[in-house]
């Protein structure tokens, strides 16, 4: 009695586990729900997707939402999608939303985008309601070397056609700071510009900026300009204080070159002076200088260095005596 009992529980767990692995196979109300919206999936679809390892409600949800939208969606195109790695319920409303706009998008265009990384939902928002980027501060200098800060604000609408491969919006600041720079230093005062800030926008737009984008720039507009410091004068007074620096460097030179002639002629003297001994040493060898001659010029010498001892002697007590004299 007791293994029957057992047996009988035995059979009701397998049929328990067999429902289970059926109703896990066959995801009967996903396919309740795809036939009751009109965009019928078929059961052995929903257990290929099982195998395939593909969740069968991310699949049959997404083309409901297209079916109920308008749109054919072939459930293997989304399979492909989700297989590789892509974010298939934003390509769907991305497709809901571009159609609801007038807007041509493919499938295979969505897809594409989502798989290059780019926010394919977010594209077509962009398309329809444009986006403003400010730009930085950008400083240039005009021709009259004063230095201006400009900010400007570029309205863009995504290129649905270039988003896969087209450059973002870095590229688009960068390419109008260029031209806002460009177009400041080839101004011949910088007074034009706050005059007519209008002239710069209209050259940047003119250079089509927007090339090998993935955006096409509906306008730019100078929001803001700020005159900021002279350049041209501080690159002049950079220059003086250079040529002042060369001018004192080549004086210097010059006055060494002096005190180094200076010194050499003083050697000569000295030379010079070192000859006299042996002139009058050989003048007395020779008789052409006696004995009286010698002291009178040794009078001479003593007579002239006295008499310079006392001229000093007599300008230094003159000169307090005359300062006290102007006080």
């Amino acid at each position: 009695m007791f293994g029957v009992e057992l047996g009988i529980i035995g059979i009701v767990a397998l049929v328990l586990v067999g429902l289970f692995v059926v109703l896990y196979l066959v995801p009967v109300p996903l396919w309740i729900a795809a036939w009751a919206s009109g965009a019928y999936v078929g059961l052995s679809s929903l257990v290929g997707m099982r195998f395939r390892r593909v969740p069968p409600g991310t699949v049959v949800n997404a083309r409901i939402s297209a079916v109920k939208a308008g749109l054919d969606v072939s459930t293997n195109d989304l399979e492909a999608h989700y297989l590789a790695g892509g974010h298939v319920e934003r390509v769907v409303n991305a497709l809901i939303s571009a159609d609801k706009a007038n807007i041509q998008l493919p499938l295979k265009r969505a897809a594409a985008i989502d798989l290059a990384g780019r926010d394919v939902l977010e594209a077509v928002k962009m398309s329809v309601l444009p986006k403003v980027i400010e730009t930085p501060r950008v400083a240039a200098v005009a021709k009259d070397g004063i230095q201006l800060i400009a900010i400007a604000r570029v309205t863009v609408r995504a290129n649905l056609d270039r988003l896969v491969g087209g450059a973002g919006e870095e590229t688009i600041i960068a390419r109008v700071g260029e031209g806002m720079v460009s177009t400041i230093g080839s101004a011949g005062s910088h007074k034009e510009v706050l005059e007519n800030p209008d002239h710069i926008s209209k050259n940047i737009l003119a250079r089509g900026l927007d090339a090998g984008t993935a955006f096409e720039i509906l306008s730019i507009d100078i929001a803001d300009v700020d005159v900021g410091a002279n350049i041209g004068a501080k690159l002049q007074i950079d220059q003086a204080n250079a040529d002042k620096q060369i001018a004192q460097a080549k004086a210097e030179e010059r006055r060494a070159m002096a005190v180094a002639q200076e010194q050499e002629m003083r050697a000569l003297v000295v030379e010079a002076e070192a000859d006299v001994p042996r002139a009058m040493a050989e003048a007395f060898r020779s008789g052409n200088l006696g004995i009286f001659d010698y002291h009178r010029m040794r009078n001479l010498e003593a007579d002239t260095s006295m008499r310079h001892s006392v001229a000093n002697d007599v300008s230094s007590d003159v000169r307090p005596a005359i300062g006290q004299t102007r006080r």
